[in-house]
């Protein structure tokens, strides 16, 4: 159980679903107002920020690696109505990372700067969120303030940074929100180490995703489908897999499941297409062979020489 658990919390690399999702905007908005619910840091903090102005910084990290580090970078006006700018960092974590802070400072120094003549200091104040899916109890957060004094505490890092266990946020915010992508999306990440509730949660969400269009529907249950394959095993995926199938026979999308099985058939198809070939080329060859052995037969060429030539008995040229 020990080396299972072990592999299921190894790190992993750039978590590709949960840039997908929180690269709009849109859901990033809603995942920071489900997770103020839930967390007072981040509460505190969108207090004083204007999420109307969020604005994502384009991809241009010379210092990140492709690891985790630094899963978004975002600014956002603060509410005075003032031209003040502070960042916005969601890191995602799905295993425990003794790096992640020496990660989100490399990272505030690299992308978090605004160049401005009127400026008098080019760096962003910057909030750093760390958002955490293990199956591990983890909290960096609490554990580098530990021994510190109180006084210390929230200062320990050049950077405001909150944890956000994302099995905090309840189902029922989940299944409420009207953002049915992002409501669906966390629920997937809660649960991508607990087959009972992905398999009792998400087919909930079946009749909001008639509030999306079609192609929107089939887009999110494809990336949720192969997001979980790398968590949970065949076997379960599976179960899961079964669970979706009405949904996807209404809004047409292909499911992971769907995706890999597609994958073998493609895979068999081309072997068969492979082997017909063969199976041509060697029929070819054999006509041929028998061709040039009546041909020399009718030349009046020694049975012995044909014989030696193409290897077919003496009985089988004199039938041919």
């Amino acid at each position: 159980m020990e080396k299972k658990n072990k592999n299921k919390t190894k790190r992993r690399r750039h978590d590709p679903f949960f840039r997908w999702l929180f690269a709009d905007t849109n859901h990033t908005k809603v995942l920071l107002e489900l997770s103020a619910k839930v967390n007072r840091d981040v509460a505190e903090f969108l207090v004083t920020v204007n999420l109307d102005t969020l604005v994502r910084i384009p991809d241009s990290y010379s210092e990140v690696s492709d690891t985790g580090e630094g899963d978004l970078a975002f600014r956002v006006s603060v509410v005075t109505g003032a031209p003040v700018l502070v960042g916005i960092l969601l890191e995602h974590k799905s295993g425990r990372d003794r790096d992640i802070f020496n990660q989100i400072a490399r990272y505030a120094r690299t992308v978090m700067k605004f160049h401005d003549e009127n400026r008098m200091f080019d760096g962003l104040p910057t909030m750093a969120i760390i958002f955490y899916n293990g199956n591990s109890d983890w909290n960096p957060v609490k554990m580098i303030e530990d021994g510190y004094p109180e006084y210390y505490h929230g200062r320990t890092l050049p950077f405001n940074c909150a944890f956000v266990n994302m099995a905090e946020i309840p189902d029922s915010d989940c299944l409420a929100c009207e953002d049915v992508a992002t409501g669906m999306g966390i629920v997937a990440m809660k649960y991508a180490f607990d087959k009972e509730k992905l398999l009792d949660v998400l087919p909930k969400f079946a009749k909001s995703l008639s509030k999306m269009a079609p192609e929107d529907v089939s887009c999110l249950l494809e990336k949720i489908n192969v997001y979980l394959y790398e968590y949970i095993g065949k076997d379960i995926f599976k179960e899961l897999d079964m669970a979706f199938v009405s949904i996807g026979q209404k809004y047409g999308f292909e499911s992971a499941g769907d995706y890999f099985r597609k994958q073998i058939a493609d895979a068999r198809a081309e072997a068969e297409e492979e082997r017909q070939r063969a199976e041509a080329d060697r029929q070819r060859a054999e006509l041929d062979r028998r061709e040039m052995a009546k041909g020399l037969r009718d030349d009046g060429v020694s049975m012995d020489i044909i014989v030696r030539r193409t290897g077919y008995t003496a009985e089988q040229i004199a039938s041919f």
